[in-house]
């Protein structure tokens, strides 16, 4: 990102369009990257066009407009042909607008914005809806607005009455839950029904104007999981209600950032043995060291020795209350720390 800046800013002193251009093209690479989802991409066109933007999709039952100012207002008014205009599909009809007097000349950074707008809406259209009519009880994008803090408490609602929640009913709650490489959902069901096989953060209970926070806690949550084998031990699903303090690690250690010592001494552990981690994460995870020989099935005595080893490896002792907190801080982190 750091050379598309340099390099927008060396093209700006030559050509100003070429310098924007640039920029654009860094703009939505960063939102594909950070799989930004329909709105976004549309209030992205909008802002940096500084006229609306429109997505009309009727195929997939998508129709997103937002003002250059980030509002969303969509609207029922057809689109004007002579609006800059791209589709999504090679040789498709049009389905993205800048809702600009196409009467001029196009310019270079409108044809920019459409082609990376569209080719950006086109894979989350994808993932999200794919070919087939969409039912809108499992209707993904209806979800998304759900959770997207800066929709519009009424296309919120509106979302949440086709998922079949009621937001008329003040004891309506619901939790969002984020699957790892999957689609965001929401439960109306107790914590843990319905969720997705594999590694999933949940978040808490809100009411259904609050799930947005919720998303944002269950994607906190999903930070916190395993995938539970020897060298990845740990939880696959962790809800954000159980987290508490520990959730304040996630803001302090960033996925792919330098892992803090007692990190690294737990890697330099791992690579002496293979049944290292798991062994540790018995120790961290259970009521007494018996407790941890019997969910690792081994004898009491073989625990206590890779537990010796283990202070050895790692300096300092894990079968003392603060070295056993220090281990389950440490195990914690090098979650957080991987990402």
């Amino acid at each position: 990102m750091g050379r598309m800046k340099e390099l927008a800013g060396r093209l700006s002193a030559l050509d100003p369009d070429a310098g924007a251009a640039v920029r654009v093209i860094a703009y939505f690479d960063t939102l594909a990257d950070a799989r930004a989802g329909l709105e976004a991409l549309v209030r992205g066109a909008a802002v940096l066009a500084g006229c609306p933007a429109r997505l009309v999709d009727a195929g997939r039952r998508a129709q997103v407009r937002v003002e250059p100012d980030g509002r969303r207002q969509d609207s029922d008014r057809a689109p004007d042909p002579a609006w800059p205009c791209a589709a999504l599909e090679p040789g498709g009809i049009p389905a993205l607008w800048l809702e600009r007097d196409g009467s001029g000349e196009r310019s270079v950074v409108d044809a920019v914005i459409l082609e990376r707008a569209a080719g950006a809406l086109r894979v989350v259209l994808d993932r999200t809806r794919g070919r087939a009519p969409v039912s809108p009880a499992d209707d993904p994008a209806l979800v998304e607005t759900v959770l997207d803090p800066t929709a519009t408490e009424r296309a919120r609602l509106h979302a949440a009455r086709r998922l079949g929640l009621d937001p008329d009913d003040p004891t309506t709650r619901a939790r969002a839950f984020a699957p790892l490489g999957g689609r965001p959902g929401i439960l109306s069901a107790p914590a843990g029904a319905g969720l997705p096989a594999g590694r999933v953060g949940v978040g808490p209970a809100v009411p259904l104007l609050g799930l947005p926070g919720s998303w944002e806690g269950a994607r906190t949550a999903l930070r916190f999981t395993a995938e539970g084998t020897a060298q990845d031990p740990g939880e696959r699903v962790v809800h954000a209600d159980d987290l508490g303090g520990l959730a304040l690690l996630a803001q302090l250690i960033a996925p792919g950032s330098e892992p803090p010592p007692d990190v690294r001494d737990l890697e330099r552990a791992a690579a002496d043995s293979p049944w290292m981690l798991a062994t540790l994460q018995a120790v961290a995870s259970t009521a007494s060291l018996r407790a941890a020989a019997t969910g690792i099935n081994v004898h009491h005595s073989t625990l206590q020795d890779r537990l010796a080893q283990a202070e050895t490896l790692l300096g300092w002792p894990v079968r003392t209350p603060r070295g056993r907190l220090r281990l389950q801080l440490a195990l914690t982190m090098r979650h957080l720390a991987r990402g």
